[in-house]
């Protein structure tokens, strides 16, 4: 009897001409679309400037690009310096083969050095791009499904994968982990993005978060996996990579929430100028306004005195005392008129 499953492709590539489309290459750009646009409206909502994530993220994929291929020729370097094997290979990322670890790590520096450029906090920013990562690992996953590869063990459940026989693998049908990874990370992005909204996460704890939470399934799902990895103590050793990030992230987590509580007022300093710079002010003098009773143009008036500085201070808390006394019935315009002079 026929059995219920997932098909894969009977190729990963599709030619556009002499032009070759690969699913692998595919996926991954979009997911990298996903992570910057969601990041980007993330980055807005918190006080940033349009834009930002993206000139960021100019640094940060190459890097992590580079280092997600690194861990993984490093740690499955058999596949390419074995016997037998081309060491050219290695180069041929299109072929699959990227190490989330690798690419965080590295990725994380490229960010930095963009952060730096931009004078931006980079825990802000990966704050910022937290849930746009998870979701752009759902959609690099389905490269591996274009690839045939990272499946699990043997089974007659309706949604296995079909596998076709090819080097290193017989045919038949598996867990599709890669499946079960992109709908974890799904999880993990809407995770980060409610508790993100509900307490208010800052200083790189909304980052944490999700790395935490990530780890804690791709221990799970590693375990069915049955490509071939180096183990230690019998177990993967992407299970003591996940548990060790895991225990990482917790405690900077715990010790960012004591040390630097709340979330950060300013995550740009440069975008306080402009309409939005205008709108900030305005909101935050509505908000003195209603919570000490005063006078909006008053609120207002000490609002633009804090952000002039100690020099222009005095001056515009005069003017904006006089612009209320103006606006208040009975006062005699001379007297007020001798008191600006």
């Amino acid at each position: 009897m026929d059995i219920a499953y997932i098909p894969s492709p009977s190729t990963g590539v599709i030619h556009l001409g002499p032009i070759p489309l690969r699913g692998y290459a595919f996926c991954i750009i979009i997911g990298v679309f996903v992570a910057v646009w969601l990041g980007n409206k993330r980055w807005i909502a918190r006080g940033g400037k349009p834009g930002t994530v993206a000139d960021i993220a100019v640094w940060a994929v190459p890097f992590g690009l580079v280092g997600g291929r690194l861990y993984h020729v490093i740690t499955d370097y058999q596949l390419y310096f074995g016997e037998g094997r081309n060491w050219v290979d290695a180069f041929k990322i299109w072929e699959g083969g990227l190490g989330i670890w690798g690419a965080i790590a590295l990725g994380a520096v490229g960010a930095w050095i963009g952060c730096r450029l931009r004078g931006i906090p980079l825990p802000a920013w990966a704050d910022a791009l937290a849930p746009g990562l998870a979701l752009a690992q759902a959609c690099g996953r389905w490269g591996n499904w274009f690839n045939q590869e990272l499946y699990g063990r043997a089974t007659d459940l309706p949604w296995a994968v079909e596998i076709s026989a090819g080097p290193n693998r017989d045919a038949g049908t598996y867990h599709p982990t890669f499946l079960y990874e992109s709908l974890w990370c799904i999880g993990v992005a809407f995770l980060v993005i409610w508790a993100d909204r509900r307490f208010k996460l800052g200083h790189g704890r909304a980052f944490a978060l999700y790395v935490a939470a990530y780890c804690v399934g791709r221990g799970w799902i590693e375990y069915m996996r049955v490509d071939e990895a180096h183990h230690i103590l019998g177990v993967r050793l992407n299970v003591w990579t996940s548990i060790v990030v895991f225990v990482l992230a917790v405690v900077y987590f715990v010790l960012s929430a004591k040390l630097r509580p709340g979330r950060e007022e300013v995550v740009e300093p440069d975008a306080s100028g402009g309409e939005g710079g205008k709108d900030a002010k305005d909101g935050k003098a509505a908000v003195e306004a209603k919570d000490n009773g005063k006078d909006k143009a008053e609120a207002k008036a000490e609002v633009e005195a804090a952000d002039a500085g100690p020099k222009d201070s005095a001056p515009a808390l005069a003017r904006g005392a006089v612009k209320a006394d103006l606006r208040k019935p009975g006062v005699d315009a001379e007297a007020t008129e001798a008191d600006k002079s």
